[in-house]
């Protein structure tokens, strides 16, 4: 009887990491979609949606890489993070998951731990940017005792995909000749 009780578990296990990772590719298609729309408007293709018990609660797109003047803070974290903000229920931050289509800079990211997200899933990686190899616990206590959950790579290669379009693009100068551009152009 005990092998049959661990087959059900073992069942049950299968499933919800199958029924996880639907969710995952579900919600990334979502930050795709808003990564899509920036690129759209010629913006830098990063799109992001935060996620509180199966639904959106706020999303964001990258903001500020076209012109000759550049705005570094506009990143699609934390245009969703100033939606968060804004919404005044009673939500336990540890319970939100973020979809991003890109890794998150170090300047998202630290916000988003401060912000005490529980978990961080991103597609594509930031070799010239991406912060989540940060070893958190030489940092201070503020950041060190952070407990987010990191998981990369969920639709990776559509994300690639957006990013490839862009730097093709010449048009688009955000970046050029950079080691992401070189890297993304390179696979």
């Amino acid at each position: 009887m005990k092998w049959m009780e661990a087959v059900h578990v073992m069942t049950m296990y299968a499933y919800f990491k199958l029924r996880e990772k639907m969710e995952y590719r579900y919600f990334m298609e979502k930050a795709l979609d808003r990564a899509e729309n920036a690129l759209a408007e010629g913006e830098f293709p990063v799109g992001c949606v935060m996620v509180y018990q199966g639904k959106i609660l706020v999303d964001g797109s990258r903001k500020g890489t076209i012109g000759a003047a550049k705005n570094e803070i506009d990143h699609a974290e934390m245009a969703a993070l100033r939606r968060l903000n804004k919404i005044e229920d009673n939500i336990d931050p540890g319970k939100i998951t973020v979809f991003s289509t890109m890794e998150p800079c170090l300047m998202c990211y630290g916000a988003l731990i401060l912000a005490g997200v529980g978990e961080i899933v991103f597609a594509y990686e930031d070799v010239m940017g991406g912060a989540t190899d940060c070893e958190l616990s030489r940092l201070k206590p503020l950041y060190k005792n952070s407990a987010v959950r990191l998981v990369p790579g969920v639709l990776r290669a559509e994300s690639l995909k957006k990013f490839k379009t862009y730097f093709s693009n010449p048009a688009n100068s955000y970046w050029k000749q950079s080691l992401l551009a070189e890297y993304t152009l390179g696979q």
